[in-house]
Formats: C-alpha cells, sequence, structure tokens
C-alpha cells in the first residue's frame, strides 16, 4: 500500500514527519514515543511506530507502572523520566477523526527492514485525544480491546477499568459507559470484517528511508488541564 501526503484544511503533512505521541495516565504522562506520519486524511491520523524507537518512561520505583499508582499517591509534579527504547513491537495507530478510540496493527518485532512484515492482530485502545503542533496528547481511557487475525475479540483490563471508574483522575460511571460504548461500536465492526479490520495496511512496510526518530525533548510530565478528559469526542487541534 503506498504511503501519500494529503492536505488538512490547507495544511499538508508529509509522510515520514515526526510527531510525539504522549500517553496520559491519570494525568499524568506514562511514556513520550516520536512516530511518523503514513496519512493523515478527513478520516482521520495515520501513524507509524517502529521497535527501538528511542522514547521517555516515567520512572517509578521497583519498576511499577503508572497505572497502578492512585493519582493522589503519586508525587505532586509526576515522576522523573529517563529514556529507553520502545520494544513492544512495530504498530501502525490510526486515529479516526472525532472518535474515542484508536486502532493499532501490531506486527512481529525484529522483521523491519530486513523482511516482510509478520500482522500479528490489531489493538483497540480507547481514549481521549488532544492536538498540540507535534504533540499528540493521549488521556488512555484504560479498557481496550485485542482483535486476532480472525477477527475474535475480548476485552482487556475490564477489572482495573471498574477500579478506576468514579475516581475523579478518570472517568464518572456515567462516562465509564460511554467509553464500554465506545468500544461495543469498533467490536462489531471487527465482527463485520469491515474497517479497519477489512484487511487494510496488513501488508504495509515503511519506507526503508525512515531511520527511527531522535529522541525528543524531555516532556513535561502532566496532561495540559491536569486530568484525564471525558469520553465524548476529542479536540481536533491543527498540526502546526
Amino acid at each position: 500500500m503506498s504511503v501519500a501526503g494529503a492536505t488538512i484544511a490547507g495544511m499538508h503533512l508529509e509522510p515520514g514527519r515526526v510527531l510525539h505521541w504522549n500517553l496520559h495516565v491519570g494525568g499524568h504522562l506514562s511514556t513520550s514515543v516520536p512516530v511518523r506520519v503514513v496519512e493523515h486524511t478527513a478520516g482521520g491520523l495515520l501513524l507509524w511506530l517502529s521497535r527501538g524507537t528511542p522514547m521517555w518512561r516515567a520512572d517509578l520505583p521497583g519498576g511499577a507502572h503508572l497505572r497502578d499508582v492512585a493519582p493522589e499517591e503519586r508525587p505532586e509534579g509526576g515522576y522523573p523520566f529517563r529514556a529507553g527504547l520502545w520494544s513492544s513491537g512495530h504498530a501502525l495507530i490510526h486515529q479516526p477523526a472525532g472518535a474515542a478510540h484508536a486502532v493499532l496493527w501490531l506486527f512481529a518485532p525484529g522483521w523491519f527492514p530486513r523482511a516482510r512484515p509478520r500482522f500479528r492482530g490489531w489493538y483497540v485502545n480507547l481514549e481521549h485525544r488532544t492536538r498540540r503542533g507535534d504533540d499528540v496528547d493521549v488521556a488512555d481511557h484504560e479498557l481496550d480491546l485485542l482483535v486476532a487475525p480472525d477477527r475474535t475479540w475480548r476485552w482487556k483490563d475490564e477489572e482495573s477499568f471498574a477500579r478506576m471508574t468514579g475516581h475523579p483522575a478518570h472517568w464518572t460511571a456515567e462516562e465509564a459507559v460511554a467509553i464500554r460504548a465506545e468500544g461495543e461500536r469498533v467490536a462489531r465492526l471487527a465482527e463485520a470484517h469491515a474497517f479497519p479490520f477489512d484487511g487494510t495496511w496488513c501488508d504495509f512496510a515503511p519506507p526503508r528511508s525512515w531511520t527511527a526518530p531522535p529522541l525528543p525533548p524531555r516532556p513535561v510530565p502532566r496532561l495540559p488541564g491536569g486530568a484525564e478528559r471525558p469520553a465524548d469526542g476529542n479536540e481536533e487541534g491543527e498540526l502546526g
């Protein structure tokens, strides 16, 4: 499949442009990883995340994950960051315009650039996004879906999602219903083999000229506004 540029509101985003994919949990930044633009259309943004990309990660005692520490137990200014490498495999990230989810095509680690990709399935991340310049800020909604290549699917992290519901740093019980409903809508697409689960992009290979982006500047530890945003829609700020 070809990699083509797109014009959004008079602005052209060249393929290969580097953005910063910033994942926030409970109002604090967990990871910040450079990604490259594959395609930007009226339907949304498609990004490439390569295994081995330099990144920033919140440095918690004992190697704990931010999601396992209640927001009120975290330092006021957030945790310090340490540099590392993205080790979870290659992924295409589709962020549909105006939707409260993203769909990731997962590829086996280690194939690029020596061979063709080996597609492993899809990962549906339920989230709220805000775009600021070259930063794509993602407030994670914890509940996710795993979709196998045969389009069977299952929920992920239901227990922790229920535990977080009602906490002021996360979402209300009413918003939790909307978050789950968003996941159910995406699941119906998988069951119908409809886009993005129709086989599109499963054979994607990035240009060999796309080397790993450089480590970005050390990020700010908190999400702008200081808390997670509700599930009803996203702010599609311009990528200037």
